[in-house]
């Protein structure tokens, strides 16, 4: 399997939001056990409403600017970010068309 290339992968998926009715698209590039990673475009204004959070993630800004947004508040991050997601519901508002690593550990898996 070859290795992704995030770069292309956030510029592919960042035409597929700008052109898709809901302003978003996905593209999961990894899965192995309990861990996923997925490149997820937003175009500017689109949001990922709010949703349980799994036991472990990380967000990486690869383009552009987002919120994170949680019950606590939001918090911003602009490209070549990291930020380990809160453990409670949060949601990602895409405050200009953004690109992002979505990094999940969803429980204990085996091999």
């Amino acid at each position: 399997m070859n290795d992704p290339d995030l770069t292309a992968l956030a510029n592919e998926h960042l035409a597929k939001a700008r052109a898709d009715h809901h302003g978003r698209s996905a593209h999961l590039i990894l899965h192995d056990g309990p861990l996923r990673q997925s490149v997820i475009a937003l175009a500017a204004g689109t949001q990922l409403h709010e949703h349980n959070a799994p036991p472990a993630a990380s967000l990486q800004v690869l383009r552009g600017h987002v919120r994170l947004t949680t019950g606590e508040g939001g918090r911003e991050l602009r490209g070549g970010e990291v930020r380990t997601l809160p453990r409670e519901r949060n949601g990602l508002l895409a405050l200009e068309d953004s690109a992002v690593l979505f990094t999940a550990v969803t429980g204990i898996g085996h091999r």
